[in-house]
């Protein structure tokens, strides 16, 4: 009771009862500022959501690639970093979810609340301006009713005076004076009148004036001091709840950054750097020491080092084009992502036996191509043993259907059957070469000395290091950028015998520019008499894959071009691949020379 009578006593009718119009600017205000507050949370939740796009776009443009060979070897770090980003796309989502809540919980409820204050407001401030209306009304009432009292008195008092003089003056006749008291009369009659009336209306104006200022405008201002209470009471609910709509997300927030700091934790330098060695280990050995070389002894192989330097440097200097050595390597820089045969090579750019790669690398390739293959095996008899069953059912059941239907399918998945084993087969031999194969092996730099100022193969014909020159056993044996496949090999023994400068691993000298890889330029390595043989067996990896008649002459004025005359024929050895060149063959008194002409001067008749 006590905290009533405190509330009644501190109430707005009471001690603001004349404040009418103070009131209602402060209740105006109070709406406005709430609306004001609905503003904030409306810019606050479009920031959320412009935060959470923001984070999301972050995410995915530091994505990481895909790639099937960081899939098969990811570093701690990467994975740490994948899950970072998983952490944050996850942040993200929570952050859109507190916009939601924002919009939907709080913004929503302020808007409903301005929108009652407003018309409960409006009601009250019309109900106080027609009471206050209503008492002006009977105050002026009051003021009109005294205004005619007054007068009624004045003239009352006039018409005493009149009739006191007409009475005391002799001349005048008895007739004036009765009339100036019968007006006396009737003027003391109408004040009387107007006092009754001023009195009555005096006390009806006291008497609303009483209830307007104690009972209906106290009402009036007490309800809108309830709907400011409201209003204030509703802006803590509503700070509150958006506290809470953060409260809320904020468990789930702490699981992400604990996310992170737990994909932080999984982070592991040793074992990526073991991954850099699985990644990247060659497994030849380091080059062993550089022997001295005393020329004032005479060398006993001097001869021949000297003939091979002849056939080098005829190797060298003189294509089929007669280009010099320089600009043969610089056309190989240019056109080696033309050249070469690219059936032989994978999806990933390496050739099909690896043959391309360091041993390690290689073995890692070929034990995972043949992983692939086993499975893929596995998953092919299964559909086969399944058609098989299905086959038996419809022979022992032919209501369920048709065994010939079955029988197409079945040959085509034997079919498949037997190329994938035979490739696993293949790739199974040249595993188990590449694992027989010597890990004693040292780097193709090693191969190198300098002689002269000059770099020289090291292993070159007639040099003394002969124990390396072994017969081909049906190894492979690693050449400038890896092991050679048996068919490489056997080429660099063949190109060997014929006394071309080619060193023990099957790849050319450096000074020639050339390799057995077929980037190297046709008709650039005939430097010995027995070149025939030797071209022959080069482009017979090469086959054409159609013919071409020229339409046009040309003058083969860039590096790497042929000329070709007006009607000539010639076999197609690579189709354009968007570049405007095509890579042809032909054969002349020289040998064979091979180089790339414009597409447009040309007319391909391709084999079928």
């Amino acid at each position: 009771m006590a905290a009533q009578e405190i509330d009644n006593s501190t109430t707005w009718g009471k001690e603001l009862w004349d404040q009418f119009d103070n009131i209602a600017t402060h209740t105006q205000k109070g709406i406005d500022f709430i609306e004001r507050f609905g503003g904030f949370i409306r810019d606050r939740s479009a920031i959320e959501v412009e935060y959470a796009l923001k984070l999301r776009r972050l995410v995915k443009n530091y994505q990481p690639k895909k790639s099937k060979e960081d899939e098969e070897n990811e570093f701690s770090s990467l994975i740490a970093f994948k899950n970072v980003l998983k952490e944050v796309a996850d942040l993200a989502g929570q952050r859109e979810v507190v916009a939601e809540n924002l919009q939907n919980q709080v913004l929503q409820g302020i808007l409903l609340l301005a929108k009652n204050l407003r018309e409960e407001r409006k009601k009250a401030l019309n109900q106080g301006a027609s009471l206050t209306q209503s008492l002006h009304t009977q105050i002026g009432t009051l003021d009109r009713a005294k205004r005619s009292y007054e007068k009624a008195f004045r003239e009352a008092e006039k018409a005493i005076e009149s009739y006191h003089k007409a009475d005391a003056d002799f001349h005048l006749s008895r007739a004036d004076v009765e009339k100036q008291r019968v007006n006396m009369n009737i003027r003391n009659s109408q004040s009387e009148d107007a006092k009754s009336e001023y009195a009555n209306q005096l006390q009806i104006t006291n008497k609303q004036q009483q209830q307007h200022y104690q009972i209906a405008l106290p009402e009036v201002f007490n309800r809108l001091q309830e709907l400011d209470e409201k209003r204030t009471r509703g802006m803590k609910e509503f700070i509150k709840r958006s506290a809470d709509v953060e409260y809320e997300v904020s468990p789930i927030i702490a699981h992400c950054l604990e996310g992170i700091v737990k994909a932080a934790d999984s982070i592991n330098e040793k074992d990526d750097s073991m991954i850099v060695i699985e990644k990247y280990q060659s497994g030849f050995q380091p080059p062993g020491d550089i022997p001295f070389e005393d020329l004032s002894k005479p060398d006993p192989d001097a001869a021949n080092n000297s003939q091979t330097h002849n056939s080098s440097t005829g190797l060298n200097h003189m294509t089929g084009k007669g280009t010099t050595k320089d600009k043969l390597k610089k056309r190989v820089g240019i056109f080696g992502i033309f050249t070469g045969n690219k059936n032989n090579l994978s999806t990933d750019g390496l050739k099909e036996d690896f043959s391309d790669l360091p041993p390690t690398q290689r073995r890692k390739k070929l034990t995972a191509k043949v992983q692939e293959l086993q499975q893929k095996v596995a998953q092919e008899q299964a559909a086969s043993d399944g058609l098989m069953k299905m086959k038996g059912v419809y022979e022992a059941n032919s209501m369920l259907g048709d065994p010939r239907t079955v029988e197409e399918q079945l040959n085509e998945s034997v079919n498949r059957l037997d190329r994938l084993r035979h490739e696993l087969l293949r790739y199974q031999k040249l595993l188990e070469q590449a694992n027989n194969q010597s890990f004693i092996q040292h780097s193709p730099q090693s191969n190198r000395v300098i002689q002269n100022g000059q770099r020289s193969s090291r292993h070159s014909n007639g040099s003394s290091n002969h124990e390396n020159s072994h017969e081909d056993n049906g190894e492979d044996h690693p050449d400038d950028a890896g092991s050679l496949s048996r068919s490489a090999s056997e080429s660099s023994v063949q190109q060997a015998q014929n006394g071309l400068n080619i060193n023990n691993n099957g790849s050319a000298s450096p000074e020639s520019g050339l390799g057995t890889s077929h980037t190297s330029l046709p008709g650039s390595g005939q430097g010995s008499t027995n070149e025939q043989p030797m071209n022959e067996e080069f482009y017979e990896a090469d086959t054409p894959l159609g013919t071409c008649r020229a339409l046009y002459p040309f003058d083969a004025t860039s590096e790497g071009s042929i000329p070709m005359s007006e009607g000539e024929e010639l076999q197609v050895i690579e189709v354009d691949q968007g570049d405007g060149w095509t890579r042809v063959r032909r054969f002349s008194s020289k040998g064979w020379e091979e180089g790339f002409v414009p597409t447009s001067y040309i007319e391909c008749t391709l084999y079928a």
